[in-house]
This record gives structure tokens, sequence and C-alpha cells, in this order.
């Protein structure tokens, strides 16, 4: 989970936002961070399951009084509906990266060896690269990269943390077993 103490007494905090489809809304919550003094290590924002409304997922690194601060000053901004600073409760926290790494005829074995090790999964090959596909934790993504590394890294992209957290209530405070039924 996102929550090592740095040197400086701060540490990342994971922050969930609920915001209504309207220009202008995404901007102002980056806004709000710039503007404290905040490094936004990871953002991702994409529909929700209530039309209208987008999840937007970040990781930032501060104090918690900082953190606190911000999330109430969050709920002040006209477009949001709901924040949630996940940080410390139990959640499930993934990350995707596509990493296009060079290979040979002598190389390819070892990478998909090393892609199989880490449940990834090569979703594009050449001649002379492999596109791998990584999904998981912001470390193992990370450990997968370092091994990668001894191998010639052509391109990567990453998304960004994604995160829910972990039991059955929904966003409205209710219980989602329901909806989980009729699926």
């Amino acid at each position: 989970m996102y929550s090592e103490i740095q040197q400086n007494g701060t540490h990342k905090h994971t922050v969930v936002a609920w915001l209504e489809d309207k220009p202008g809304v995404l901007n102002r919550v980056v806004g709000l961070f710039r503007r404290r003094g905040f490094n936004i290590e990871s953002l991702t924002v994409g529909h929700s399951e209530t039309p209208g409304i987008s999840r937007l997922t970040f990781v930032v690194d501060g104090d918690d009084r900082m953190v606190d601060q911000a999330v109430k000053q969050l709920y002040k901004l006209v477009n949001v509906t709901k924040v949630e600073n996940i940080t410390d409760r139990p959640a499930i926290i993934r990350e995707m990266a596509l990493i296009r790494v060079r290979v040979d005829t002598a190389t390819r074995a070892e990478v998909m060896q090393i892609v199989d090790i880490y449940r990834a999964r090569i979703v594009d090959v050449s001649m002379d690269a492999v596109v791998v596909q990584a999904v998981g934790a912001t470390d193992q993504v990370e450990s997968l990269l370092d091994l990668l590394a001894n191998y010639p890294v052509l391109e990567m992209v990453r998304t960004g943390a994604v995160a829910m957290t972990r039991g059955h209530v929904g966003r409205n405070g209710k219980s989602s077993r329901k909806r989980k039924a009729a699926l």
C-alpha cells in the first residue's frame, strides 16, 4: 500500500474523488493540489458505475494534516460529489504497464520466463521485440521493470494507480449485495 513514511515526515496518500463529467472539473481538482505544493505522483480518471460521474484516483506525497486539509477543500468544489482518503483503509490498488522490450533469439525465452514468473502477459510479438502487459500492485510492477531493465527497454507506459476499498459497501454507503446477486 502507499503508506511508507519518507524522511521528511510525509508519506504517499491514495485519494479517490467522484466528479461530475463537466469541462474544467479535473483542472480545478489538480489546481487545488498544485497551489498547495503537492506533487501528484499518479493520477487516473475514468467513468464510474454512475452515469455522468467520473472516478479520479490520485496519489500525493504529503503529511496527514496537509492531505486532510486538501480533501476538505475538494468538497468545496462544486462538481465534486465525494472524496475519500483511502490510505489507511483496506484497499485494492493496482496499476498497469505496457513495456516494449527488444529481444533476439537468445533473449526471447529469458524475457518470456520473467514475464511468466510475474504473471504478466506478452500482448504483442515481432521479430525483434515483445510488448509485455503487467497488472498488479505498484511494487510488483516496479520489480518486473527492474528485471526487464537488463534487456533493452524500448518504450514503456504506466497507467498510475487505480484503487477501490475492500468490502461490499458501495459509493453511496449502500450494500451492493443485491446488485451482485443480479449479475
